[in-house]
């Protein structure tokens, strides 16, 4: 029996369902997880994340609204059933932003930091006598690396980017090489040092 004065559940109903005032609110499982919970929540405007610009702003509106549209776009039992079924929502895209998201991003560093075009890029610094003077040695690569590294069969190419650092000072590296009949070659590799200002072309653009 529904209590006294409690709103009755007209989940399901569209235009015509009534949204209970304990349902609004900011939707972290809309948010995060945007077209995938709006094709479980049968809210289906979700799949404008598809859209370029409009997939911008599109999370922000699912977040902000998405509690309204899923109650009533879909049949609930009640309150809470709805409740703890968009829990489960915030919680899944809280494992993708904190999990699956970082590995995302760091399997492609990864691959990078393993391929002949950064060794070939690193191997060249360390062997410079003007890199090894101004960064001190011995000079490690830092943890990031960012560009990118594509191949096509024996050809490809790679532009890459990544910090070095000595015994005496820091710096960035900029890599760009070739790949032809399978063998990588360095086009350019540049060494900026902030102390000092310094450019040191470790190989010079061909």
């Amino acid at each position: 029996m529904d209590k006294p004065g409690a709103i009755e559940n007209t989940s399901g109903l569209g235009k015509d369902a009534v949204v209970p005032p304990e349902i609004r609110g900011w939707n972290w499982g809309a948010f995060l997880l945007n077209f995938a919970w709006g094709i479980g929540n049968r809210t289906y405007l979700a799949l404008l994340m598809f859209v370029p610009l409009v997939n911008f702003v599109m999370p922000f509106v699912l977040g902000a609204k998405g509690s309204e549209w899923a109650w009533r776009n879909r049949a609930w039992r009640d309150v809470e059933h709805f409740k703890a079924v968009q829990r489960k929502w915030a919680w899944a895209g809280l494992i993708v932003v904190v999990v699956l998201l970082p590995t995302c991003v760091a399997v492609p560093m990864t691959v990078m930091k393993q391929s002949d075009a950064f060794q070939l890029s690193l191997a060249a610094i360390r062997g410079h006598a003007e890199a090894r003077a101004a960064l001190g040695e011995p000079i490690e690569a830092g943890l990031f690396v960012t560009g990118s590294v594509e191949t096509s069969g024996p050809d490809g190419r790679a532009a890459l980017q990544y910090s070095v650092k000595g015994s005496r000072a820091e710096g960035e590296a900029s890599a760009y090489a070739v790949k032809r009949a399978g063998e990588w070659r360095l086009r350019q590799v540049v060494v900026a040092v902030p102390a000092g200002g310094r450019r040191i072309a470790v190989v010079r653009a061909k």
